[in-house]
């Protein structure tokens, strides 16, 4: 059974699966640090600094009847807490991190098309062609 196991794993597809994963683990990192620091304070500065990750909606009065926390994670202590604006911002990142990537598969795609579109010059002749050749001209030139 461990043979079995080794030969499955040493597949090459399964070996080129585990590379994509460590691949797309790093490129996560490079998109999640474009959407993070380059993306949001766009976006945060054309709203007017909106921050939706302080949103939240306390499921029960746990405040004693003091005021509601400031942040979300100060309300998640208390308890029972929807925090739908981290939601809001889980989700706008991930319309830009899908944008991004359409844009970069888009691009991608339009450069393959070109290169197949691009002429390639025909094939050179077999040696014995032109051995031939040789031949005829001379026979010719006779």
């Amino acid at each position: 059974m461990l043979k079995e196991f080794r030969d499955f794993a040493m597949k090459g597809n399964v070996v080129e699966l585990a590379v994509a994963v460590i691949i797309g683990a790093a490129f996560g990192k490079i998109v999640d640090s474009l959407v993070n620091d380059i993306f949001m304070p766009i976006v945060g500065a054309v709203t007017g600094g909106l921050d939706f990750s302080n949103y939240f909606l306390l499921l029960s009065s746990l405040t004693g009847g003091a005021a509601a926390p400031a942040t979300y994670d100060k309300a998640k202590e208390l308890g029972a807490t929807i925090g739908y604006g981290q939601f809001i911002t889980v989700a706008i990142n991930f319309v830009i991190v899908a944008w991004i990537l359409f844009l970069v598969v888009k691009g991608l795609n339009r450069m393959k098309a070109r290169e197949a579109a691009a002429p390639t010059p025909p094939p050179a002749p077999p040696r014995s062609e032109l051995l031939l050749e040789e031949i005829r001209d001379i026979l010719a030139r006779k």
